[in-house]
């Protein structure tokens, strides 16, 4: 009897010493291989900074565009526009379309191109009577340079701001040097960052009228000063929001009377913010950094003071990326994304939690 049992206690005992084997072969690859590093749509986080989300908030969606082969230039600026779920690209390029069009579902709809866009910089959608438009912030030194222009959605010309070719800071008649973006808020007021390198540092905000209503900034690292401010949002509690680059800082601004209220700079040690946006729901920030390729998550502060920022959520993209600016889809909350490095745009989508 016992001769019998002898084998079976050999296989469970040859069972036990296999799995043995394999746990402890398992914890010794998990210590020897590499951590992958973060490509890009991949998340990272900055090291010693607290993980606030449980999940990343938002991830890749590889199947946008369905046609990538149409970017054909650098791409600089993306919009949405709000009504039709219209994805406009700005590129640039030698004999390249300067306004790509496609589909949220990534679909290629049409491309236009004018001899009235020379260096676009940066593209705002809106969806107001008489009918939707793109405006364009154009940053080129050529005799349409230096304007900020509204189009038709089949681009056709509707209205100029700016003198045409001229660079300069006046008021009235109204100049820009190198504007680098427009953000048009709900009751058609438009704030403009006028100052992507050139003469100017100011934010400046137009009535539906196109009167200067006030005017903020001068070049300088002080409070309401500027160095290269290239990108503008509002909240919805009437905040101004201004990516101060050079400075590396985001500056707050009463939209109403213009009166500043404050400035985050904690957030922005490496890199200063290229483009600044709000997610769909209003609670974060997106903020894009050029130079290190990554996109930011800041929790939008309660009404009253502005405090300091907090990182919510980032997302690292591969070397080379370079983000520029920023789209929103107010519907579907989707992430838009202009690399003029990898010479793309991507879209990123919300993360829901299971």
């Amino acid at each position: 009897m016992l001769n019998k049992l002898r084998p079976l206690v050999w296989l469970r005992q040859f069972r036990l010493m296999a799995v043995a084997i394999v746990i402890v072969t398992l914890l010794c690859l998990r210590l020897l291989l590499p951590v992958r590093a973060p490509g890009v749509g991949t998340s990272a986080y900055f090291s010693g900074r607290k993980r606030i989300s449980e999940i990343s908030l938002y991830k890749l969606d590889l199947g946008w565009p369905k046609f990538p082969s149409m970017f054909t230039g650098q791409v600089f600026a993306v919009a949405v526009d709000p009504v039709d779920d219209i994805v406009y690209v700005a590129q640039r390029g030698e004999s390249v379309p300067k306004i790509l069009m496609f589909s949220e579902h990534g679909y290629f709809l049409q491309a236009w191109n004018t001899t009235s866009i020379e260096m676009p910089h940066g593209i705002f959608a809106t969806s107001t009577a008489p009918g939707t438009s793109l405006w364009v912030t154009d940053v080129g030194n050529g005799k349409y340079g230096h304007t900020i222009k509204q189009y038709s959605q089949s681009g056709k010309l509707l209205q100029m701001l700016g003198t045409p070719g001229i660079p300069g800071s006046n008021l009235n008649p109204l100049q820009f040097d190198q504007p680098a973006e427009v953000f048009i808020s709900k009751n058609r007021d438009l704030y403009i960052v006028d100052g992507d390198g050139g003469l100017n540092n100011r934010l400046i905000k137009l009535d539906p009228g196109f009167g200067v209503a006030w005017m903020k900034g001068e070049k300088g690292d002080k409070t309401s000063q500027f160095y290269i401010p290239h990108s503008v949002t509002v909240d919805n509690v009437g905040r101004v929001w201004v990516a101060d680059r050079g400075n590396k800082r985001l500056q707050v601004f009463d939209a109403e009377m213009g009166d500043w209220l404050g400035a985050w700079a904690s957030c922005f040690t490496d890199d200063g913010p290229s483009s600044v946006r709000l997610t769909y729901d209003n609670k974060y920030l997106i903020v894009a950094q050029l130079n290190v390729n990554r996109l930011m998550f800041l929790s939008v502060p309660p009404i009253g003071s502005i405090g300091t920022c907090h990182i919510a959520d980032t997302i690292q993209l591969a070397d080379g990326v370079k983000p520029h600016l920023v789209g929103v889809s107010l519907k579907t909350g989707a992430i838009y994304v202009a690399e003029i490095g990898a010479r793309q745009a991507q879209r990123f989508v919300p993360n829901v939690k299971n």
